[in-house]
């Protein structure tokens, strides 16, 4: 039989996931080895690269993997099952709660990249990527505001997108699928333009959200996220 007729229908991406992991964890490839590239395990199993692709990005999330741009991809040393997470569309938790959706960009232009946020992306600072500012609205009251920075080298195309008919957040998960990604959670006092644009009193309490993300080619986009007094996040496994 071959490796072609051995896939079970409908889950080629996932047997291949099953059986790199098998090799990994019954030591087949070590730790720190360049496992084969893409074209020779689309050959070995006879599938579009593209589903080989999806395969090692899975592992990759997991922490099984470390791949690289034009370094190949390797075994992890020590790896460490990685805790994942997928970003929510926003239009979609607005909607699952029962109200209508719409979103307004504020602000939008070719900016050189602050100090603050070149750490965050590893960036060089003064870089010059997209800036934005955009509110979501659930029945016309402010839900979330975003402060937003994208690096057009990691998402070509992306200059092109009217933004102001496609909120940043939906084009982005749709569009530019991310490898990695780390987030940190804290508490903060609205200034008054947060205030402002979330229709909230100044020094109100805010939960903030600041989201980083990359794939091969880079960083993405790194967020804030101010929600609206009265959020309350629920996590999910």
């Amino acid at each position: 039989m071959t490796e072609r007729e051995a896939l079970p229908s409908g889950g080629k991406a996932a047997y291949i996931t099953e059986e790199v992991r098998r090799r990994i964890i019954e030591k087949e490839w070590r730790q720190g080895e360049r496992i084969p590239d893409e074209a020779e395990l689309a050959a070995e199993f006879g599938v579009a690269r593209a589903t080989v692709n999806k395969a090692l990005q899975m592992l990759a999330e997991e922490g099984l993997l470390d791949r690289r741009r034009r370094a190949g991809t390797r075994v992890a040393v020590n790896p460490v099952r990685k805790a994942s997470f997928s970003i929510p569309i926003v239009r979609e938790q607005v909607e699952a709660a029962g109200m209508s959706y719409s979103h307004r960009l504020i602000s939008q232009s070719r900016s050189p990249l602050p100090e603050r946020h070149a750490a965050r992306l590893g960036l060089p600072a003064g870089e010059v990527l997209i800036h934005q500012r955009a509110v979501h609205y659930g029945d016309r009251r402010p839900f979330q505001l975003e402060d937003r920075w994208i690096n057009p080298r990691a998402v070509p195309g992306i200059e092109t997108v009217d933004f102001h008919h496609m909120n940043a957040n939906e084009w982005l998960v749709r569009n530019a699928p991310y490898l990695r990604a780390e987030l940190n959670f804290s508490a903060c006092s609205a200034g008054v333009r947060d205030a402002r644009l979330l229709e909230t009193k100044p020094e109100q309490a805010l939960l903030i959200l600041n989201r980083t993300t990359w794939n091969d080619s880079g960083p993405i986009t790194t967020v804030r996220l101010a929600f609206h007094p009265g959020y309350v996040m629920t996590a999910t496994t």
